[in-house]
């Protein structure tokens, strides 16, 4: 009980103190999960066992929310084309999930997480940049080169 406390801290800990970019690559990994974890509940012929479907139903409808969240996030005044083309996918993503939630179709959450996971490596990517970096280190990265150059 006391590892699961400490581990739910942390959680806690790593969320309210990320930033932007950062949390953005969280809910690209927890989307991913979400999907992997809905995606082994598919039998061949795409058949879920009767005892699988709340549980997969709730992964779906987690992932939907988490790509709910990314898509209200977006910025589409300063986003400029970037933006638009992420609302787009994530509308095509949460229209597919819906179309999953019927057909269970293992092959649309496949490309579903291919793809969030090639936007995950852009996300990494962009949230390990010095521009989000949070201010205080970026200052300090600033002065440092000034004081040496």
């Amino acid at each position: 009980m006391g590892f699961n406390n400490a581990y739910s801290a942390y959680q806690k800990t790593n969320v309210t103190t990320a930033s932007q970019g950062h949390l953005v690559v969280l809910l690209y990994e927890a989307c991913i999960k979400n999907l992997n974890s809905a995606l082994a509940l598919i039998e061949p012929g795409n058949k879920i066992k009767p005892s699988n479907i709340e549980n997969f139903s709730k992964l779906l409808q987690k992932s939907q929310a988490i790509i709910t969240e990314l898509q209200v996030s977006l910025d589409m005044e300063k986003g400029g084309e970037i933006a638009k083309n992420l609302m787009s996918l994530y509308l095509y993503f949460n229209s597919e999930l819906t179309d999953v939630a019927f057909k269970h179709s293992a092959q649309k959450i496949q490309f579903i997480v291919d793809m969030m996971k090639e936007l995950l490596g852009a996300w990494k990517t962009a949230s390990n940049s010095t521009a989000n970096a949070p201010a205080q280190t970026s200052m300090q990265a600033h002065t440092a080169l000034n004081i040496q150059g």
